[in-house]
């Protein structure tokens, strides 16, 4: 296969830097607690790993804007202090940004996560430094979806669409990208699946990071 021709490369954070998957659960399972609201099973709870959760909260819990609102406060309780570290860097992805470094291509990250937390998160594990940008939901600037982070980002790095891919690991990540007329690489060690790509057209499926590197 002919090598990706891209320079600037966009990379969602959770699912596809990290597994972040027991804090977010756990989070959940305490605003759900706190707010007296039955407490779901882990098991249950896998799906709101990785998309907005304003979006997960009145959609898939069929919450009212003011009720999503207060969850999402009760939810950054335990996030904020405790959830955000209850996270792991996915195997072999240091080595592929330093691969990817080391062809000279730009990257940034572009997620979901509200923003000061996914900068954090990026600095505690020490892999902030090879993103030129970090771009995450700030609802009050009205980047409240994907396809505006992607954005942002984009325009913060003075990016030519012709010249960007995403690589990210669900659904949103695919159509944020295709929103915006950018490629997508998906993922399969995060939290979607082949079946999903496929549907939502991903326009590349890697099995691992070593696979993302070896893309360019």
């Amino acid at each position: 296969m002919e090598k990706l021709k891209q320079n600037i490369i966009l990379f969602d954070l959770d699912g596809t830097l990290t597994d972040s998957a027991e804090g977010v659960i756990r989070a959940c399972q305490y605003m759900q607690e706190k707010m007296g609201l039955p407490v779901w099973e882990t098991k249950d709870l896998h799906f709101i790993v990785g998309p907005p959760l304003m979006r997960t909260f009145k959609e898939d819990f069929g919450m009212d804007a003011e009720t999503a609102e207060k969850a999402l406060t009760t939810y950054r309780e335990y996030y904020t202090t405790i959830g955000l570290f209850e996270n792991k860097v996915y195997p072999g992805i240091v080595e592929m940004l330093e691969n990817l470094q080391q062809k000279g291509k730009r990257m940034a990250v572009a997620t979901s996560k509200k923003e000061s937390l996914a900068v954090t998160i990026l600095n505690h594990f020490d892999i902030a430094k090879y993103f030129e940008v970090i771009g995450g939901d700030a609802r009050e600037l009205g980047r409240d979806t994907k396809a505006k982070v992607i954005d942002y980002v984009l325009e913060t790095m003075q990016a030519e669409k012709a010249d960007v891919i995403m690589v990210g690991d669900r659904k949103f990540d695919i159509e944020g990208a295709h929103a915006l007329g950018i490629p997508c690489i998906a993922v399969e060690f995060g939290y979607g699946d082949r079946a999903e790509f496929e549907e939502y057209h991903a326009d590349y499926i890697a099995a691992t990071a070593e696979d993302v590197a070896e893309l360019f």
